[in-house]
Order: C-alpha cells, then structure tokens, then sequence
C-alpha cells in the first residue's frame, strides 16, 4: 500500500465522521411538527399550577421615642463653665523652663547625692546620660514639677497636671535612687 492511498483513507474517514457528527447536531436542533403539542402542553400545565405561598412579612419592631430635654443644662464639654478658680495654680508660662523640664519624669534616675544637711544636692541622670545637680525649688519632668526635698534616696517634688475642668492640681511624685 502507498503513502498517498493511506493519506486519501484517512481523508475519506474524517470526512465520514464529520458528516455524521453534523447529522446528529441538527437532529436535536429541528423539530417535527409532532413536538410542538407536547411543548405546548407542558408549558399550559406548568402555568396552571398554583403559584407557592409567599412568607409572611416579618413583623415591624416598635421603637420607643426619646425626647431631648437638655437643651437648658451645662454643657459637659464647654469651658465656659469651669470650676477653676481665676486666682487658683496654675503653670507660670513666664517662667523659663530648665534643662530637665524636657524629659519625662519616668526616664530620670536619681544617681546619689552631694553634701549633707540642708545643703544636700542630688545628681539626677538624664536619658542622653548626662548628670545634673539638682537642689529644693528646681523643677524638672515634663509636667512642670517643682523640687521640694532632697533625701539620701529620692528626690521629691509635685507636679501641676490639669483636672480636667480646666484647672490644675498638684500631684506628689519622686525619683527614687538606683542601687
């Protein structure tokens, strides 16, 4: 058998197969006249059958209204209303401020003391690991605190933090010495 008498077979087959495929196709697509009543009837049938309940509407919550009768009352949030009294403390904006007034007062650590006495100075490191002298008067921390006394193990002082109504209090705090 030749090359060319296998190659015209196979043409021939794939041919046969095509045409057959495409027989099959358009059996499914056309319709007999025949078809149509079925068709017809299924779809009368479908549409005489009653339609399924529908769910009922969920039921609608009441509410109950609030009515606003504040309008009168001091406003929490105003300053007009502060409790502070004009002549009460207050940080002294004039004042210079020092060195250690630009650390929070949790990162200074007492580190001992000089002298003796009334005369007693503390040595206060700083977080850039600087110590300072520090006596009675001086302030240091964040919160303007104001030295008080000076111990052999701490260094006590009270800071002006505001109270929220737009006044200040004072609060004791001290810096304890390392060992």
């Amino acid at each position: 058998m030749s090359q060319r008498s296998s190659n015209q077979k196979i043409r021939v087959l794939a041919v046969a197969i095509a045409v057959v495929a495409m027989a099959g196709c358009t059996r499914g697509i056309t319709s007999t006249p025949g078809d149509a009543p079925n068709l017809e009837d299924w779809v009368a049938n479908v549409r005489a059958r009653p339609a399924p309940p529908l769910e009922p509407l969920p039921v609608m919550q009441q509410f109950e209204t609030f009515e606003y009768a504040a309008q009168g009352l001091r406003d929490p949030f105003s300053t007009a209303w502060s409790t502070a009294d004009a002549s009460g403390l207050r940080p002294d904006p004039n004042r210079r401020k020092e060195t250690l007034e630009q650390y929070p007062l949790d990162s200074l650590k007492m580190v001992g003391t000089i002298g003796s006495g009334s005369g007693l100075v503390g040595l206060v490191m700083a977080p850039d690991k600087v110590t300072y002298r520090v006596s009675a008067g001086a302030y240091m921390g964040q919160s303007d605190g104001r030295i008080t006394d000076i111990q052999q193990d701490r260094v006590d002082l009270v800071e002006l933090v505001p109270d929220g109504a737009g006044g200040w209090l004072e609060r004791p705090a001290a810096v304890t010495l390392d060992q």
